[in-house]
């Protein structure tokens, strides 16, 4: 018996679990949220309009933090508006204050009650912030505390690995910045977004997936703009779910160092939206193939051997929230098929209250 069959159990049926039983509940989720939280985006961006804030800062951890990496891409696009990720710690453990006038505080977690993302919210507030909370759970201390609540609408999800609810996250910030702008090709792009979340579970990487990575012990993500938050999220659910060690890299920072490892039969990921990034990760994938690695590549009209279904004709905001739809899949029958149970994975929780 392997390892992993000794702390997972009996094996499973990949359809059996929660894991995959929530996130193939991403798209009725996601048209759940537009539609409860219609009045309250116009109310936030009337409010965030009348603040007129002249950066943003996310504040998040684990997948929430993989989001606020989408967040930043975006806003720094779409609204020209410097972005950073706050560190928890500075507020939590070193209890510092910045001078946070005229900034947009985003706090994004699931279950609203992680008490470094508490303290964090408490100070921007004091700091001249005025804070928006993205949480899953309507009644949590971040939800009182914030100024601007917009709820996930993901439901309760019991596999400790996030599924539905980062995607939901994922949408919620679509929606948010594409009301914002105004802009008639971002809002029809999130219009049609529940709809082609459906079609992304349909493309099934599950085959292609298992029989590269099964027997893989070390692996590269890529992601470049929009889609690198989902690269950092799909490295996470390898280690989590598949206990396979997984790295994300930008494919704009992945041969300053990282590449020396790369040889014969090594495993990576990349995913790639149609865009100004697409013609440089399409160069680095020639570059791993060069060097005879293993490429699963979540594009359109990536090379055949290479290529795992995406949903054609994605506009590119979407197209990542669109690939870590079928990613989830096959990480469930990963996870499955190396002797696991993604949904309870060894020695984690579904909340960390980090310090």
């Amino acid at each position: 018996m392997s390892k992993a069959e000794e702390v997972s159990g009996a094996p499973i049926a990949a359809e059996s679990t929660l894991m995959f039983q929530e996130a193939a509940a991403a798209s009725a989720v996601v048209e759940q949220q537009f539609e409860a939280n219609r009045e309250k985006i116009i109310a936030a961006v009337e409010q965030i309009h009348a603040f007129a804030p002249r950066a943003l800062v996310t504040m998040a951890r684990g997948s929430s933090d993989h989001a606020a990496t989408y967040a930043k891409y975006l806003a720094e696009t779409r609204l020209s508006l410097l972005t950073s990720s706050a560190a928890p710690s500075v507020s939590s453990v070193y209890h510092a204050k910045q001078n946070l006038e005229q900034t947009l505080y985003l706090a994004i977690s699931q279950s609203g009650k992680s008490p470094d993302l508490l303290a964090g919210v408490e100070t921007a507030k004091q700091s001249g912030a005025l804070t928006v909370a993205l949480v899953n759970v309507e009644d949590s201390p971040l939800a009182a505390m914030a100024d601007i609540v917009l709820p996930l609408h993901a439901g309760a999800e019991k596999s400790v690995a996030a599924t539905k609810s980062y995607i939901a996250t994922l949408a919620g910030i679509l929606n948010l910045i594409a009301t914002y702008t105004n802009d008639t090709e971002l809002l029809n792009a999130r219009d049609q977004l529940p709809a082609q979340l459906a079609r992304a579970w349909a493309n099934d990487w599950t085959a292609a997936g298992v029989d590269a990575l099964r027997e893989a012990r070390n692996l590269f993500v890529i992601g470049r703009g929009y889609g690198f938050g989902v690269a950092q999220e799909a490295a996470l659910k390898f280690k989590e779910t598949c206990g396979l060690h997984a790295e994300a890299f930008s494919a704009a920072e992945v041969k300053h160092g990282p590449m020396a490892i790369v040889n014969a039969g090594f495993p990576v990921l990349v995913f790639a939206q149609q865009d100004e990034t697409r013609s440089g990760t399409d160069a680095l994938v020639s570059d791993f193939v060069a060097r005879d690695a293993r490429v699963l590549y979540a594009a359109e009209n990536a090379p055949a051997g290479q290529a795992l279904p995406v949903v054609e004709g994605a506009h590119a905001a979407t197209a990542p929230i669109l690939q870590v739809q079928s990613f989830y899949r096959l990480a469930n029958a990963l996870s499955v098929a190396r002797g696991y149970n993604p949904d309870t994975p060894p020695h984690l929780n579904k909340v960390t209250e980090t310090l």
